[in-house]
Parts: structure tokens; C-alpha cells; sequence
């Protein structure tokens, strides 16, 4: 019997990238995969680029839109369900799966008007308003977190394969410290000038292995800063293979994203968080609790945060080697290494059931 899955996520790579683990599980139990995205959102690139067939559809945020984007909302809203409907039609889906995204919304309206199961997973610790109005109508509601959605299943983050079996040289070893900064795809940059900053202060021999990824935006302008100091660093735009570079590591200084907050686990890193002071609901900052109340992060928001105070945190994490172990330890214990395997259990169980 053919089984056909329609993926949902657009927009960011925090929706895109769990998505994406979870399709490419599904293809390896022989469902045939399509994807439901729009026109401008990260899925453009990464989809198509993973062999999957990509559905767009026109569908805006409508928050911060003011009153003639409220006013057009309903059109907007009916438009993009009618488009979604279409396409389950066409490719004769048997389940839908949604990962939050603009698309979500009105792609789980259709789902359930053409009478097809439809599963949810929120990413993040703080629910998105679709996947709060979407748990209402979905027939099983999945979580990365205690807590987001009141009903939903906790199965954790589908992360990218091999995080949980990474082994990492031994953070009690009487040698350099080894940090990793990461902005996210699309960087931060005051949290750039904050670490150049802060390592410009230190002794050079002195200073932790660090390396920055910088974002797209601000690599030349954070490279050539680099080049004008005495600080030794690897920077780069992006980090094509996250694996290695959390392998590498001892302290992650990063954002905290729903997925970067759970590869974190899953590889067992301790970190420095500094959410991105302008994500919608502050949900960056819940993200981080996850780890901070487990004792296996720091947070520090990015209104408060100084090189002088990055100074003193690293250097006492340097010089408490144990303290630092405890936290990668901790980080572990939170892990849920199975979430794609589970994920896709339900997956195949509702698409018998109907």
C-alpha cells in the first residue's frame, strides 16, 4: 500500500531542519514524502536540495502586518487553505505532519478538511500561537518540552544523526580550553563584538581555542576586525559540519533556538546562552531554561551581557574544569536521542489507524 506523508514547515531552520530529520526517516520505512512550504522561506533551498517535492503556498506572518493586513488576513488565510487542499488532492497524501511555520495554520485546516490524520510537534519550549490553535483540532500533538502544549507528547527535538554518539576529549585534561561561538545560521552581532571584545582582554597565553561562526552578514566585518587584533581564532560565515564542531568543543557561547538548545543535550555540551532579545513571546529565553534549571547552562540577556562579564564566566568555567564536566554531564542527562525514531513511530501508527 503506497503511504505519502505531506511534511509542513517553512520559514527557519528551527522548523526546517527537525522536519527535514523526520521525512528522511520516514523515506528510509518507504513512505513517499512531499513537502508544503512557502516561496521565501529556507525550505526553498533545503527541500528541493534533499530530493523532496516542495508545494508553495502564499502565506505571510500576520503579526506586526497592522490594520490592512489584519483586514486581509481572512482572504489570505482561505486562499492558502483552498492551495493546501489542492495539493492533498494531487499527491493523494495519507498523513500530514506539521512542524510550525507560517504554512502550518492554514495546511492543518486542510489536512482536516480532507478528513487526513494530522500530527503536530512544537519545537520550541514556548508554543507558537499556530501550534496552540492547531493542538485543538490535531489528532496527536507531539512536544520538544515539558510543558509548551498542555496535552501534547514529549519526544523531544529530532536532531541531526550522530550528536548523541559524539565523544569528545576529556574536559579535565590540563590543556587549552576550547570554545565554540555560534550566532545561528543567521549570526548575532552583538554577540560577535561582545566575544572579540572580551578575548582582546585576555592574556594571550591566557586565552581559550576558539572558534566563531560569524553569520553571512557579519563575517567581513567580523574577519577584518580579527585581522586588526592579536587574537588567534577559526572564523567562519557558516559551520557546515555542526558534529565535528560540538565534538571539538568544551563550551558552546550561542543563542538559544529550540534545536540548538537540544543538539546541546544531545551532544552533552555545557553553554553560555544569549537569546535573541527579539523573538516572538521571548521564547528563546524559556528555550534556555530547559538547560539553565538542569545546572547544565548559563544565561545572560543580551542587554546585560559585557565582554568583562564574558570574561569572568570564562575564565571561572577555565579554571573549574569539574564544574565545567558537571555541566556537560548534566546537559546529557536531558538528551532524548530516540525523538526522531519516535516521531516517526506515531507517525506510522496514525497513518494505519486511518
Amino acid at each position: 500500500m503506497s503511504r505519502t506523508a505531506l511534511i509542513m514547515a517553512a520559514g527557519t531552520g528551527g522548523h526546517v531542519f527537525p522536519a527535514l530529520a523526520v521525512a528522511k526517516e520516514l523515506q528510509q520505512r518507504g513512505y513517499d514524502i512531499h513537502w508544503l512550504g512557502t516561496p521565501a522561506g529556507i525550505e526553498q533551498r533545503l527541500v528541493p536540495a534533499n530530493g523532496i517535492p516542495l508545494h508553495a503556498v502564499n502565506i505571510k506572518g500576520l503579526r506586526g502586518k497592522g490594520v490592512a493586513g489584519l483586514l486581509m488576513a481572512p482572504l489570505r488565510i482561505a486562499q492558502a487553505t483552498w492551495q493546501s487542499m489542492k495539493v492533498m488532492h494531487q499527491i493523494k497524501a495519507s498523513i500530514v505532519v506539521g512542524f510550525g511555520g507560517y504554512i502550518a495554520g492554514p495546511g492543518g485546516v486542510a489536512a482536516r478538511m480532507c478528513g487526513l490524520p494530522l500530527v503536530i510537534h512544537e519545537q520550541n519550549a514556548l508554543a507558537g500561537m499556530t501550534n496552540r490553535l492547531l493542538s485543538r483540532i490535531a489528532h496527536v500533538s507531539l512536544q520538544a518540552f515539558p510543558g509548551a502544549l498542555p496535552t501534547a507528547k514529549v519526544v523531544g527535538n529530532p536532531v541531526r544523526a550522530g550528536l548523541d554518539s559524539l565523544k569528545s576529549a576529556a574536559i579535565e585534561e590540563p590543556r587549552r580550553l576550547r570554545v565554540l561561538v555560534v550566532g545561528g545560521s543567521l549570526g548575532a552581532v552583538a554577540l560577535n563584538d561582545v566575544v572579540l571584545a572580551c578575548w582582546s582582554m585576555m592574556p594571550v597565553d591566557a586565552r581559550p581555542e576558539l572558534r566563531h561562526q560569524t553569520g553571512q552578514k557579519d563575517y567581513e566585518r567580523m574577519a577584518a576586525a580579527y585581522a586588526g587584533t592579536d587574537v588567534e581564532a577559526n572564523v567562519s560565515a557558516f559551520i557546515d559540519d555542526m558534529n565535528e564542531a560540538y565534538q571539538w568543543a568544551d563550551l558552546v557561547i550561542c543563542r538559544a533556538g529550540a534545536l540548538t538548545v537540544s543538539e546541546l543535550a544531545a551532544a552533552g555540551k555545557a553553554a553560555v546562552f544569549v537569546p535573541f532579545p527579539f523573538a516572538v513571546d521571548d521564547h528563546q529565553t524559556v528555550n534556555a531554561g530547559y538547560l539553565v534549571k538542569a545546572g547544565a547552562a548559563l544565561l545572560k540577556q543580551q542587554k546585560e551581557i559585557t565582554p568583562e562579564w564574558l570574561l569572568e564566566t570564562v575564565n571561572q568555567l577555565n579554571s573549574d574544569r569539574a564544574r565545567l564536566a558537571g555541566m556537560a554531564a548534566n546537559s546529557r542527562k536531558l538528551a532524548m536521542p530516540t525523538a526522531t525514531r519516535d516521531t516517526a513511530d506515531i507517525i506510522e501508527r496514525m497513518t494505519r489507524a486511518h
